[in-house]
């Protein structure tokens, strides 16, 4: 959706999702340039380097603004998608369309060496550090300005190394077919609009292509998690021209995922139609492929808002308001007392160096990446550490059902039909599914496995067929086993699969259309939701109490799947098919409960947390299975929230009705809305999609109601679970969400802590992956995350005291124009702040939930508190020490030839000769008393800032701290 730039110079492209931009134009301004100019002289080239921190000021200040037209510069904030029609792209020559398009590749382009450095060392960190070690080198502190180099370098080398590594594309020859000549290429010369065709034998996909001819088996998983292999099928007839809306010739890959490949996935195997090859035509290059974006989103992940780093900046800013009192006390002491200008100067500064803490980063740092191994040591692997915080604070999570709550295998408990083997019911489990055969084994979805299987019937692709009476047409052939037919003479009974519709989480069915062997006209079987498959059925044809049966069933919590078969006519338009169909009967599919669904839901509602679930399936299987893991009490009642859209003339409206007794209205619609709130302790709202769509768009008010109190979500399409993560994010929830990684993609990236169930290490789908198959993973990562979360506060508390304490040191010593010697520094920083920081975030997870949650933010009365009385504390007891050693009867005053720290009362003048003079005033009474005060105040709000119970262990299970 690329919208007009002619007129205005501010346009928003993609207006309304998830890759929305803003696009600016700007032109070069000649006087704006010159002013700059003068400003980054005048500033010794500071401004420079602010702008090249900040680009968008960079932009403004030295452009003006203009058309998108005219412009010289563009302004882009977050990313671009561009969505074509097909037509139009091939219709461009490939000349242009490689111009436009450029390479395909998805490759980290690896600067040199000289401009890693560079890049890094112009990092705002490193050029404090880079100014904190000029000055303490001009005021002769040369060890401890080595130290911090030598920590720099080795801290930068590490960081090149780690961006040299990154190689994250390889090319390779695949075929490709223009102007109906096949020639090799290589891929990063396809451009959208070719035409690939993909080979026999599989590959992995290096392009977003949609098929136009054939049938692919894809793996997945690089995507999705998910392992079981899916079919791609071509795209369906075009709309002849006089009949075509403009949408429909619109290309969309969300409309369109069943005939996707997409970059990245592995096509196990392709399958053709009558001697065709199998093509697909290239729709997305580079980083605009689904597998570009997934490499995009780890690369640059979206910014993470969370209350805990927004305070520590105002932490941090507040530190530098005391810094600047001790950068003006310095100068006005140092004045009064007649002070080299040139010592004014250093000794000023330096104490801002002191007060804001450079290491500050790689400390909190340092907690995160400790939670991240310990979370890699239970199976739980994580691509967004940042989220690991964010975790801390979850306080309601949203499960899938199949395959999360319950096992993901299904069970056949029954069938009601009578016919047998020659039935259309039989012939209906046997070819509706999308099975295929990989290395002699049949691969697919569970269900359709389980179904086949329970039918007894053999499948054979067209290599494996005994009889050559099909024609190339079908590629799979389904038949009963020979002891199974009726002993006729040359009995042959085989149904050759002609086309396949896949499975659609949005239609909740799936269709195919098979041939008879012998037969000419062909039959459409389809299975899928009992209400939806009912729908397309003739009305005489479905049974009377098909409601009440599908209601007894769904109860027990069994999963429901409806059968339907049409005889098609001769001459038929593909959509069509699903019309006008005989209802043949419904399969009840047994899925149990993982044996620790129950326990981890006890344990969560335990601690406060609220547990949701999200699934594709019936309401009424939803709910039962809700009850039966404990997600709703059984004192609890149900009430199903049913929304109605507008028609004949009447407004869209809500009804409610209790589970237990559909056919009764629910107090809440006898007596109003009013009784939502005294109601809210007893009461378990549960909805489907269609009803979750239509309060959403009709009842925006009411939705956020629901939601707060709302237990079962049934029948949700994958986009409508992502929409129900940012409705509980719009009520101020913290949303974890469990699935299995399939259709919950979009939930998974959109939730604040996006666990997958998946056997994969990693899976990009959602930021933690979990090689657990069941939510036992859940409890475990929320608790790691209070631990992060604890250990955060811990580590920010302590390094921003270490700061004042030695401000404090520091301050009282500048009074007497005395300081820290170089060797104290180095001591303090080295042996004992860097070992405590760097151990005391080693402190493990509590063993379990607790109730109350971790504060979210550093600005809450109990944390300020704690910091500022252990300000006070230090200040009174340093004052004191201060104080009370000049009252002492053996303290002297320093002077250059004094030497008062000496412990020998005879000095003799050639002693005195070959001392080396202490030019700073280091060797006193004042400065040893402050530094071995000081240094036992390190250590004890160290002890007191290292929080245990209940979130992180006591201290005194972290050996490695109790050894620093």
């Amino acid at each position: 959706k690329l919208f007009s730039m002619e007129k205005e110079d501010l346009k928003v492209l993609n207006p309304g999702e998830e890759e929305e931009m803003e696009l600016q134009g700007y032109r070069l301004c000649r006087w704006r340039l010159v002013m700059v100019g003068l400003g980054v002289l005048c500033t010794g080239g500071f401004l420079l380097l602010l702008l090249y921190w900040m680009p968008e000021w960079c932009v403004k200040l030295t452009c003006t603004r203009t058309t998108v037209r005219d412009a010289e510069v563009v302004l882009l904030r977050s990313m671009i998608c561009l969505i074509q029609t097909l037509d139009s792209l091939i219709s461009l020559s490939p000349l242009v369309r490689r111009l436009f398009f450029g390479v395909n590749e998805i490759a980290v382009k690896v600067p040199s060496v000289f401009k890693l450095l560079i890049k890094e060392v112009l990092n705002p960190f490193y050029i404090f550090q880079l100014f904190s070690v000029i000055l303490w080198s001009a005021d002769e502190y040369y060890y401890y300005a080595v130290a911090i180099v030598f920590m720099s370098v080795i801290s930068t080398a590490t960081s090149v190394y780690t961006i040299k590594k990154v190689r994250l594309y390889y090319t390779r020859p695949i075929y490709h077919t223009v102007n109906f000549n096949i020639e090799e290429i290589y891929s990063t010369d396809l451009v959208p609009g070719d035409v690939m065709v993909i080979p026999s034998n599989g590959t992995i996909m290096p392009c977003d292509a949609v098929l136009v001819s054939g049938t692919c088996i894809v793996n997945e998983s690089m995507l999705t998690g998910e392992s079981v292999p899916v079919t791609k099928t071509n795209l369906p007839n075009p709309v002849p021209e006089e009949v075509r809306d403009e949408a429909d010739g619109a290309y969309n890959t969300e409309d369109y995922k069943r005939h996707t490949l997409f970059c990245g996935t592995h096509v196990i195997q392709t399958r053709f139609y009558t001697g065709e090859l199998v093509k697909a035509v290239v729709v997305r290059t580079g980083f605009s492929t689904a597998k570009g974006q997934l490499v995009r989103s780890i690369l640059y992940p979206k910014p993470t808002d969370f209350k805990l780093y927004r305070d520590a900046y105002l932490f941090l800013l507040c530190l530098v308001a005391v810094a600047g009192i001790g950068f003006i006390y310095s100068i006005v002491l140092s004045i009064m007392n007649k002070v080299p200008a040139k010592t004014i100067i250093i000794e000023s500064l330096d104490i801002i160096t002191i007060t804001v803490p450079p290491a500050l980063p790689a400390a909190m740092t340092a907690g995160i990446v400790y939670a991240q191994r310990r979370l890699k040591h239970i199976g739980i692997f994580c691509i967004s550490p940042q989220r690991i915080n964010i975790c801390g604070q979850i306080n309601l999570v949203c499960f899938d059902k199949t395959g999360t709550l319950t096992e993901d295998g299904l069970d056949l408990w029954g069938v009601q039909r009578e016919n047998l083997v020659k039935s259309q019911f039989v012939a209906c489990m046997a070819t509706c599914h999308s099975l295929t055969k990989i290395e002699g084994q049949l691969s697919g979805d569970p269900l359709d496995l389980k179904m086949f299987e329970a039918t007894g019937w053999v499948s054979c692709s067209e290599l494996e067929m005994e009889t050559s009476l099909h024609n190339r047409i079908m590629p799979t052939v389904v038949r009963p086993p020979k002891q199974l037919l009726p002993p006729e003479p040359a009995s042959v009974y085989e149904i050759g699969i002609v086309r396949q519709f896949p499975f659609s989480s949005a239609l909740q069915r799936m269709t195919v259309v098979a041939r008879l062997l012998g037969e000419k006209r062909m039959d459409a079987y389809t299975k899928g939701a009992p209400e939806v498959v009912a729908g397309l059925c003739k009305k005489d044809t479905v049974p009377e109490k098909f409601a009440e049966v599908l209601e007894g069933y769904t109860k027990q919590g069994f999963r429901v799947i409806a059968l339907a078969h049409r005889r098609l006519e001769s001459k038929l338009t593909w959509d069509h098919i699903e019309t006008n169909m005989e209802f043949l009967g419904m399969i009840i599919m047994q899925n149990k409960l993982k044996t620790e669904t129950p326990g981890v839901l006890q344990d969560l509602r335990q601690a406060n947390i609220r547990t949701v679930m999200v699934t594709g399936d019936n309401m009424l299987t939803a709910i039962s299975v809700a009850r039966d893991c404990g997600m709703i009490p059984p004192q609890d009642t149900v009430i199903i929230a049913d929304a109605h859209t507008p028609h004949d003339g009447h407004a869209a409206k809500i009804t409610w009705r209790y589970a237990d007794k559909p056919s009764k209205t629910s107090r809440l619609e006898r007596e109003g809305e009013s009784d939502l709130k005294d109601s809210q302790e007893l009461y378990h709202f549960a909805m489907n999609g269609k009803s979750f769509a239509v309060i959403a768009e009709h009842f925006p008010d009411m939705l956020q109601k629901l939601v707060l109190h709302g237990t079962v979500f049934a029948r949700m399409a994958p986009d409508q679970k992502t929409q129900l993560i940012e409705a509980l994010q719009g009520v101020d929830y913290f949303v974890g969400m469990c699935g299995d990684g399939a259709n919950d993609c979009g939930a998974l990236k959109r939730a604040h802590g996006g666990i997958s169930l998946s056997e994969l290490e990693a899976s990009v789908a959602s930021p933690f992956t979990s090689r657990t198959p069941n939510i036992s993973c859940v409890p475990s990562l929320i608790r790691e995350g209070r631990a992060a979360l604890i250990t955060s506060f811990c580590v920010f508390k302590f390094m921003a005291l270490y700061s004042i304490i030695q401000y404090i040191s520091v301050t009282l010593l500048y009074s007497i124009l005395s300081n820290l010697g170089d060797f104290q520094f180095l001591f303090i920083d080295i042996a004992i702040i860097l070992l405590i920081v760097f151990t005391m975030s080693l402190n493990p997870a509590w063993k379990e939930l607790v109730s109350r949650r971790p504060p979210s933010g550093l600005i809450s009365g109990p944390l300020l508190f704690s910091v500022l009385t252990q300000i006070l504390i230090c200040l009174a007891f340093q004052t004191v020490t201060f104080l009370w050693v000049q009252q002492q009867p053996w303290y002297t005053t320093w002077s250059p030839l004094t030497d008062v720290c000496n412990l020998s009362s005879h000095i003799n003048t050639s002693d005195l000769n070959n001392t080396e003079v202490d030019d700073h005033n280091i060797q006193n009474f004042e400065n040893t008393s402050l530094f071995y005060i000081s240094s036992f105040q390190y250590l004890i709000v160290a002890i007191v800032f290292s929080k245990g119970k209940p979130f992180r262990q006591p201290s005194y299970k972290n050996c490695k701290k109790l050894a620093s």
